[in-house]
This record gives C-alpha cells, sequence and structure tokens, in this order.
C-alpha cells in the first residue's frame, strides 16, 4: 500500500510559530486523495469546557496527580491510568468523570467554523466521522442539539479508544477507504495525532492557542501534517493540498 503520510519523503512540514496555519509541501505535482476526514469531539467539533485538570484531580487526589502529571509532561491518559484499579475504585472514577462530563454537555457549544467545514466536506462528498473519548450520549446529544451527524461516530465504548488506531482503522474499513486516504483532526497531539498516525492518516492538530510547538513535536515523536489554529482554515489546507475529486 503506497502511504502519503508526511513520513514519507515526498512531504515536509515547515512549523513557523507566525503563522497560523502550517502545511505540509508537496515536492511533486500529484495530489494525494482525500475521501474522509475523522474529527475529535471535545475540543475540537465543540468548544473546550471541561476542567480536565480538576477532573484529574478528583479521580487521583492532588498527590497522585501532581506525581503522574510530573512523568507525564505530555498529558495524563485517565482512562488509560484506572483501567488497573478494582471495580469498585473504577466505579466511582468512572462516576466522577460522568459528572464533569454532564457538566460538559450542559454546556456543550459548537465550534465556530465546524458547520461551514461539513458543509464543504458534504459539497464535495467527503464523508466525516467522529471518534471521541467521551460517552456515546454525548455524541447523540451534540447530534441532535446541532443537526450535524457524522458516521460512523464512536465513543469510548469502542475499544481501545485512542489513542490506538484502532477506532480510526475501524471507520475507515465501514467506509472502505484506505487510511492514506482519510484526513484526522483533533486538538490532541497524544491522543488524535498519535490516533492518525498510528492508522496511517494524514493529521491536522487543531491549536486554537497555540499549546503545542516543535519541542512537543520532538518530545512525543508526533509530528502532525498540518496544524490550524481555527477549522475555519481547514478547507484551504483541503483545497490547496488534495485531489478531492470523489
Amino acid at each position: 500500500m503506497t502511504s502519503f503520510l508526511l513520513s514519507r519523503s515526498f512531504l515536509s512540514l515547515t512549523l513557523r510559530p507566525s503563522s497560523s496555519i502550517s502545511m505540509a509541501n508537496l515536492t511533486t505535482n500529484a495530489k494525494a486523495r482525500l475521501r474522509g476526514v475523522v474529527f475529535d469531539m471535545d475540543g475540537t467539533l465543540t468548544v473546550p469546557v471541561i476542567d480536565f485538570a480538576a477532573m484529574y484531580r478528583s479521580v487521583l487526589g492532588e498527590d497522585e496527580y501532581k506525581r503522574i502529571k510530573a512523568e507525564s509532561p505530555s498529558g495524563i491518559d485517565i482512562l488509560h491510568h484506572i483501567e488497573s484499579w478494582s471495580p469498585d475504585k473504577q466505579q466511582k472514577a468512572y462516576e466522577i468523570i460522568a459528572d464533569y462530563e454532564k457538566q460538559g454537555i450542559d454546556k456543550l457549544q459548537i465550534m465556530p467554523g465546524a458547520v461551514e467545514l461539513c458543509g464543504f466536506l458534504d459539497s464535495k462528498k467527503i464523508k466525516r466521522g467522529l471518534i471521541t473519548r467521551n460517552v456515546k450520549k454525548a455524541i447523540d446529544i451534540f447530534h441532535q442539539r446541532f443537526e450535524v451527524i457524522f458516521y460512523p461516530a464512536l465513543g469510548r465504548e469502542f475499544r481501545p479508544y485512542k489513542p490506538n488506531p484502532d477506532p480510526l482503522l475501524h471507520i475507515c474499513s465501514a467506509w472502505d477507504i484506505q487510511p492514506n486516504e482519510v484526513m484526522m483532526v483533533g486538538d490532541s497531539l497524544k491522543d488524535d495525532i498519535a490516533c492518525g498516525k498510528g492508522a496511517g492518516a494524514f493529521t491536522c492538530l487543531l491549536d486554537e492557542t497555540g499549546r503545542y510547538g516543535p519541542d512537543d513535536f520532538s518530545v512525543s515523536g508526533l509530528q502532525p501534517d498540518f496544524k490550524v489554529d481555527s477549522l475555519s482554515k481547514i478547507q484551504n489546507i483541503l483545497e490547496t493540498n488534495f485531489d478531492l475529486d470523489p
């Protein structure tokens, strides 16, 4: 299978802190075909409202939170961490997480540019899916409230969840599309970009606040193919870099 990922010799990525878009520059006239885009939900399709640091502290306790954070500067994978706990302790942790997620659902707002980007994808007959570490109920509420439907749309009930590439590979299989014809878009380097890279897809990091820089990419070994500070910038990336014909 021929892959068109950045890591292959004919793609390069230049990240400029002063630019809101960092794009892969093709060194050949041929454009890679793109037939599907898969999105993260929280912080990508929806405005981030969950206080994850507070949630982690509530689950782990202050001392354990500080210890794990010091050992994992790229971020805490709370779901993975609690998998080794006893069933009773796990249940309590999931209840705390569910409470924070419910607060997030109550304040749910669609990300600026999401509706317009989805309209563009529909006009090009490009499929769109969703992968989140949130629960399916949150996906259902998102669909109902904003009437922007993604299919397949996988919550954390699908195991293994991100950053494992299996959810993305599952969507590619459901679409009957090769991973190198798909882009993963998300705001987490360790979850979304890792998932996309592991599957062999293109990756686009949404970084509204400039949270990530070259050092983060170097330390993690995860280099997104594209980086934007707004969903509204993605249409230009797709039109410039990809063959979007159905």
